[in-house]
């Protein structure tokens, strides 16, 4: 398709399931489900919290290649294995968005694809029209 752009996933799971971390059409960005994972493959520490943090981080990351950042996200959907555990991922979330306030969604999951992961965390983010 002319015009966009794919930012690799950068894991063992974009080839093998066929997936980009993010995609740009035009002046829209969609950022697939992103886990907290490190980048040497591994969960981030501090359970909810880090791996929330670590998430938005990956997230942030794939936004800056496409040239956004956080203030230009307008949705966010997080899933989490322990919806008890929801204050820690909100506290995340909110050290990035409380002032952007971006539409969001949470809900509880039974499983993530890793037994490890305990979030994965969806963007979508539109940037200003070319004028």
């Amino acid at each position: 398709m002319k015009g966009r752009t794919n930012v690799d996933a950068g894991t063992i799971w974009g080839p093998k399931v066929g997936y980009s971390r993010a995609v740009r059409v035009g002046n829209t960005i969609h950022v697939a489900g992103t886990t907290g994972l490190t980048a040497d493959g591994t969960p981030a520490p501090d359970g909810m919290y880090g791996q929330s943090k670590q998430a938005l981080a990956n997230i942030l990351a794939a936004l800056a290649k496409l040239g956004a950042g956080p203030e230009h996200v307008v949705r966010t959907r997080i899933f989490v294995t322990d919806i008890g555990q929801w204050e820690e991922a909100g506290r995340a979330h909110g050290e990035i968005f409380a002032e952007i306030r971006p539409a969001a969604t949470m809900v509880e999951v039974t499983r993530l694809i890793d037994p490890a992961l305990l979030v994965e965390i969806e963007a979508d983010a539109i940037l200003p029209e070319e004028r």
